[in-house]
């Protein structure tokens, strides 16, 4: 399964990690959940899982009760040494009972049925998202600060006014630090559009942000050619 690129701790939508031996139940989860606005990072393993929890710093965690490698108990009582993320234990009724208990004590958050249904697992995964919102109203990156509820833009402590779309581009990156974004992408969630949009449009906004920022060797947001932009945090 295709892993989402290593991000920072802002991001613009949820991240779902999925570990299950199952490809084929991911890759369905995957197919229900993307059109909903969710990202879904699938593995096979506890192992692979432990790890990507790590570097993904996931909204949300779901975990097969037959998880190789390492355990569901071993994995929750691992996850909740680090984050208070919550973890959903995939069972099949009948036959994972014992686990059930077992993982839900070590701090499982939650049971749900496997195969996975979408209708019952976006509602926990959007409201983990939320929660992380929340707490994330103002964002820093460098010397640039984004007040989300002021609209408000700051570099190096001063105020820097930007147009709304601008703001709202800027905002996008921010919360997908470290990450390159496809110009599809940009399209969707800051313009709002599902139809194809002039490629230069996008990158005007991005030059005239940039130039606001004074970000003029282009260190901060970074061009990927032929795919989108990348705003560095470091």
């Amino acid at each position: 399964m295709t892993v989402p690129a290593v991000m920072g701790d802002t991001r613009s939508a949820p991240i779902l990690l999925v570990a299950d031996p199952d490809n084929d139940l991911i890759r369905q989860l995957t197919a229900a959940l993307e059109p909903e606005g969710v990202e879904v990072a699938g593995v096979s393993d506890g192992a692979q899982a432990l790890l990507q929890a790590g570097a993904l710093q996931p909204d949300a965690v779901l975990i097969s009760a037959s998880l190789p490698i390492i355990g569901p108990l071993d994995f929750v009582r691992a996850v909740r040494l680090a984050r208070a993320v919550p973890v959903l234990l995939g069972i099949d009724f009948g036959s994972d009972a014992e686990q059930a208990v077992l993982a839900l004590a070590a701090g499982a958050t939650a049971c749900v049925a496997r195969p996975y249904r979408a209708p019952e697992l976006l509602p926990l995964v959007q409201a983990a998202f939320q929660r992380q919102e929340i707490e994330r109203t103002v964002l820093t990156i460098g010397n640039v600060a984004l007040d989300v509820t002021a609209y408000q833009v700051k570099v190096s402590g001063k105020i820097v006014h930007l147009p709304l779309r601008e703001f709202e581009l800027l905002h996008y990156l921010m919360r997908n630090a470290d990450r390159t974004v496809t110009r599809e992408q940009i399209m969707r969630h800051v313009w709002h559009a599902s139809d194809a949009m002039s490629t230069n449009t996008i990158a005007v906004h991005v030059k005239r942000l940039r130039a606001r920022l004074g970000d003029v060797d282009d260190r901060m947001i970074q061009t990927v050619r032929g795919v989108g932009y990348r705003l560095v945090s470091s």
